[in-house]
């Protein structure tokens, strides 16, 4: 894969009520962490959410985030940003040696980066609107048992998984409610897809609970997650026209949002 250790993501201003983020999109190292790693790109690769960055990019306002996860967690608290020891990153070991405090210091540096340039963001949206709204979008695995294993059952495992945990609510029924509705009526590529609520995520991330923090009852933060249904989560082959269909559905929620916000 390209180097582009560099960059740390794409902000893209627009008009509209609705922001639609990937932050766990990236898989990029700066070289000071790569070289501290142990863990196997294909299996850092594998806890990514490779190609969600494609699926807002029709969304006018967006964000889209080229670090990993594994250099910084943007959707964890700032202490807990970096996964330090297994117990934070699924049992797997992530680092050669115990991360230096400095190399801490730099990621963390960055993930304040990050939320100091999104509370800009969202300042700039509310300045125009009375409500307003955030997708995070993210996606899961769903194959933990190996690529020969069976899948997780499909009671505990949506094609999309609506996460509203930490907002409240009632106070966004009029908006979240009528949202899964529509994408449950959405065609997607021909078939329609089984769209449940904090069944395998309740949205407990922290950028989702910074946006409710920082405008509550004006912003409503929804954590979407797509099953890994668009691509082979062993592999890392992607499926594009399940991609391209994810992105029209998207681009579809925030003008529902949009309009619902209305």
């Amino acid at each position: 894969m390209a180097d582009h250790s560099e960059r740390w993501w794409t902000v893209q201003h627009g008009s509209g009520a609705v922001i639609a983020t990937a932050i766990h999109n990236g898989h990029d190292l700066r070289p000071a962490v790569a070289n501290a790693m142990a863990l196997a790109e294909s299996d850092r690769f594998r806890e990514e959410d490779p190609f969600t960055g494609e699926a807002v990019l029709d969304v006018p306002a967006h964000v889209v985030v080229y670090r990993s996860r594994f250099e910084f967690d943007l959707n964890r608290l700032p202490e807990q940003a970096v996964y330090v020891t297994s117990d934070q990153s699924w049992g797997l070991k992530v680092w050669k040696y115990e991360p230096e405090q400095d190399l801490i210091a730099s990621s963390l540096a960055i993930h304040s980066d990050y939320y100091r340039m999104l509370a800009q963001l969202l300042d700039s949206v509310a300045s125009r609107h009375e409500r307003f709204a955030l997708i995070d979008v993210h996606s899961y695995n769903h194959r933990r048992d190996g690529p020969d294993g069976d899948p997780a059952p499909l009671n505990e495992a949506p094609d999309i998984n609506i996460g509203t945990f930490s907002m409240p609510r009632e106070h966004w029924a009029f908006l979240v409610d009528p949202l899964i509705e529509a994408l449950r009526d959405f065609d997607f590529n021909g078939r329609k897809l089984d769209v449940r609520e904090n069944v395998a995520f309740e949205g407990k991330g922290y950028q989702t609970r910074f946006v409710h923090e920082r405008y509550p009852m004006r912003a409503c933060a929804i954590a979407f997650e797509f099953k890994k249904f668009f691509m082979d989560e062993w592999t890392g082959v992607p499926n594009d026209a399940e991609i391209a269909a994810m992105r029209l559905l998207i681009r579809f929620v925030a003008d529902r949002c949009e309009e619902l916000l209305a």
